[in-house]
Order: structure tokens, then C-alpha cells, then sequence
């Protein structure tokens, strides 16, 4: 069953999945999901766990896959992808979509004070750390450091916020 703090605030045009396998999502007080955000049990076995005061744009897909954590004061724009999860494609004999998933890379984790700017693609294994900011059309997997400002593939950091 998921749990939504009565102070947060979710889109009716947001869709939000409950779990058949026991996973939640708890979206605490002050957070507000926009409308067209997807969040989907698929993949792993995570919860995705929204912090108070977290902003979660439109278009926005959330896969629980290994697990998403958001902590406070988190701001995601518009058409981000967070895929918690990897497909297996080791055998070549077999199809992929036959393979399951991956072991988990640690889910994605997102300190208090982030950005995250529009279209970008978080990926299993990522830790965004407090204060970062992630630029427009990143693609993320792996270490963010603390006020880090990020740009590109695989996170390349071009800067520290002042």
C-alpha cells in the first residue's frame, strides 16, 4: 500500500502504481507530483521513498527497479527518466527480454538540494550528492559529488555551484 502524506500534493493526471509485491511509495508533506508523472513497480524489489518538499515535473518516469530515494528539497524537471533496474543480456543464446534483470547496482539515491534538470536519465547505481545540479539531458550513473554541477554522459562535472 502506498502512503502519501495528506500535506503532499499528487496531479489527478499523475499515475501512480500500487505494488502486487509489497513495495510502496511514500511521498512525504510539501512534495507535490505534477500531472503525467509515471511512477512504475517494475525490475527490482525497491521502494521509491519521495522526501517532504520534493518537486517532481511533468513527464517524469520513475521506475522502482532497486530502489529510488529522494531526501528533502529535491527538484526534478520536466520529462526525467530514473531507471533503477538494468535488463540482463549476458547470454547471447537467449532473448534479452527472457534474461530478467540485473543484480542491483545500490538503487538511485538523490541528497536534500538537488537539480535535476529537464530530460535527463538516472540510472541504477547513482548517488547525487547534496547541493548538486545536473544539467539538462545528462546521463547519470555512478558518484555526484556534493554541490557538483554536472553536464553530459556518465556525468561529467564542468563546475562547483558557488
Amino acid at each position: 500500500m502506498n502512503r502519501i502524506d495528506p500535506g503532499a500534493a499528487i496531479s489527478s493526471m499523475a499515475d501512480l502504481e500500487t505494488s502486487k509485491r509489497g513495495n510502496v511509495i511514500d511521498v512525504a508533506f510539501g512534495s507535490f507530483i505534477d500531472s503525467f508523472v509515471k511512477i512504475k513497480f517494475s525490475g527490482g524489489i525497491g521502494d521509491v521513498i519521495i522526501g517532504p518538499n520534493c518537486y517532481i515535473n511533468s513527464g517524469t518516469v520513475i521506475y522502482s527497479g532497486n530502489g529510488v530515494l529522494l531526501r528533502s528539497n529535491v527538484l526534478i524537471a520536466s520529462n526525467c527518466t530514473f531507471a533503477a533496474t538494468n535488463h540482463a543480456f549476458a547470454d547471447k543464446s537467449r532473448l534479452i527480454r527472457l534474461q530478467g534483470f540485473m543484480a542491483s547496482r545500490g538503487g538511485i539515491v538523490v541528497d536534500d538540494d538537488v537539480w535535476i534538470g529537464a530530460n535527463c536519465v538516472l540510472l541504477d547505481g547513482t548517488h547525487i550528492g547534496q547541493g548538486a545540479v545536473v544539467s539538462a539531458g545528462s546521463v547519470v550513473r555512478g558518484e555526484v559529488p556534493a554541490y557538483a554541477i554536472m553536464a553530459g554522459t556518465i556525468a561529467r562535472q564542468i563546475g562547483e555551484r558557488n
